[in-house]
């Protein structure tokens, strides 16, 4: 007796992990049911894609949709901390493949993917939110509630991807939260009308300014293509009690703190709710289990200083369903092997250098008026998203070697200092 399935695999959540898993899952022939919370299109934040993310959309047939939707070009970064600047093209880079990538409004960018993907066969059922998932028996089962309509759905599938992001459902509903070793910080961000005037700015590059008179405070603006931008701060939560008053009076006051942004906005208009978002990086005991695994941010969150989080999340999709194809044909699968540990090499790069971001090892680094071009090289592979890329001395050995470049920094500085 055949048993009678409403997918090969379920997906909670549409986003971009959720949309290329079925993406790919579609190419290889796969029924494939996504329940995503939301309608589309939706506020998302995190809008500035690295070159990565662009070969991993290339692999699921995605990019060209991508091209085609008038984004602002991106070709690299420019790190500022008071008159110091560090600026990585993209172009320069170590590691082979996409040199280039775009800075999105989310809910365009989300929408273009989840619609390649339902245009794929992918069935995406909005405003469905799950209640429960059992995975006692054979097969997972899944209950949702329609929230247009109150209805209660039953699903039953082979296996489970949680795509949910923030939402996080698998992890609450099984227990598999666990405290994140990173400092509770908050973030302040909005999307304005720009109205930048300076010649000089580059519209090309995101541009990440440091506060200055804290280091581990740091500001982000990432242009769109329409004239408007993203921009937010990034402080542990604790710095912000020092600022009173609503959102917008708050991010307003830091950003006239910085003399980069402040000079940039000058003729800025908010015209849109200033949001916050608090203790936002998290982790799990686990990433997978018995028919279901967790695919980006609704396993693990770092920071966004570096914008690794929807590489992170594509790169799971693209790792996980080439687990679950093997084992859809019952196939021996180590899990941990190949999708835990083979996502948590590149994971484990990110967050090496967002803990040097914090620490001031990395500002030391990237603002020295000596380093070496080739070094400079590998390290923008890392910021271009190549975290996986282990003919890269830095990401194979990414925490001895910046340890070594910090200190050969700090000691030419003192040198120079004693000279």
């Amino acid at each position: 007796m055949f048993m009678t399935f409403d997918a090969d695999v379920l997906i909670i959540g549409a986003g971009p992990s959720g949309a290329v898993a079925a993406k790919l899952l579609r190419q290889r022939g796969y029924q494939v049911l996504v329940l995503e919370r939301a309608e589309f299109p939706r506020f998302s934040i995190g809008e500035s894609m690295l070159p990565q993310t662009m070969e991993l959309l290339k692999k699921a047939d995605m990019l060209s949709a991508i091209e085609q939707g008038d984004f602002q070009f991106k070709d690299g970064a420019c790190f500022c901390a008071g008159n110091k600047e560090a600026i990585f093209d993209f172009g320069k880079q170590f590691s082979n493949g996409h040199t280039t990538a775009f800075q999105v409004e989310r809910g365009k960018f989300d929408k273009i993917l989840a619609d390649n993907a339902a245009a794929a066969g992918a069935d995406i059922h909005y405003s469905e939110e799950i209640l429960d998932v059992d995975f006692s028996g054979a097969h997972p089962k899944v209950k949702a509630k329609d929230l247009k309509t109150g209805k209660l759905n039953n699903y039953q599938c082979r296996f489970v991807f949680d795509a949910s992001g923030f939402g996080r459902v698998l992890p609450r509903l099984l227990d598999l939260e666990t405290p994140s070793n990173f400092p509770s910080r908050q973030s302040l961000f909005t999307h304005i009308e720009d109205n930048i005037i300076d010649a000089s700015y580059d519209r090309h590059k995101i541009t990440v300014d440091v506060h200055p008179h804290h280091r581990d405070v740091w500001y982000w603006l990432i242009p769109f293509s329409n004239g408007r931008c993203s921009i937010g701060v990034v402080a542990e939560e604790s710095f912000f009690e020092q600022y009173p008053g609503t959102n917008e009076e708050r991010l307003k006051k830091l950003i006239s703190e910085s003399a980069k942004f402040s000079s940039l906005l000058k003729q800025a208009n908010y015209d849109s709710r200033v949001n916050q978002i608090t203790g936002y990086s998290a982790n799990v005991k686990t990433l997978w289990g018995e028919h279901f695994c967790l695919l980006g941010n609704a396993g693990e969150f770092l920071d966004p200083v570096f914008s690794s989080g929807v590489t992170i999340a594509v790169k799971s999709a693209d790792l996980a369903v080439n687990c679950v194809d093997q084992f859809l044909q019952g196939k021996t699968v180590d899990w941990q092997s190949d999708y835990a540990q083979a996502l948590q090499k590149g994971v484990d790069t990110f967050r090496v250098y967002v803990e040097a971001w914090y620490n001031g090892d990395f500002q030391d680094i990237i603002f020295h008026e000596n380093a070496p071009e080739n070094v400079k090289d590998m390290i923008c592979s890392i910021l271009s998203g190549y975290a996986w890329d282990e003919t890269n001395p830095y990401v194979a050995q990414s925490r001895r070697r910046l340890k070594v470049l910090t200190e050969l920094c700090q000691l030419e500085f003192t040198a120079d200092t004693e000279d």
